[in-house]
């Protein structure tokens, strides 16, 4: 059986425990929600650090750390060539 959660009237609602702990979902994570043909489907998007991306990059050119970051949460492909 699949685990359930309610809506609240303020429209929130839980990750079941079992479903936070296989796919290890920790605050601040977010939830993206997908609607396609075959029907609503979400995706756990892990929230991103600077240590996570520190060492991704060689350091031989200048780059805005915040821009970096804010790429690499969206998913985009990062390269130096962006930085010039």
């Amino acid at each position: 059986m699949f685990p359930t959660t309610k809506i609240s009237k303020s429209f929130q609602t839980v990750v079941p425990s079992e479903i936070r702990k296989k796919y290890n979902i920790k605050g601040e994570d977010i939830i993206e929600w997908i609607d396609s043909d075959d029907g609503l489907k979400i995706n756990i998007r892990k929230k991103v650090t600077d240590e996570d991306i520190i060492g991704s990059l060689s350091a031989n050119f200048k780059y805005d750390s915040v821009k970096l970051k804010k790429m690499h949460n969206k998913g985009k492909k990062i390269n130096k060539e962006m930085f010039k």
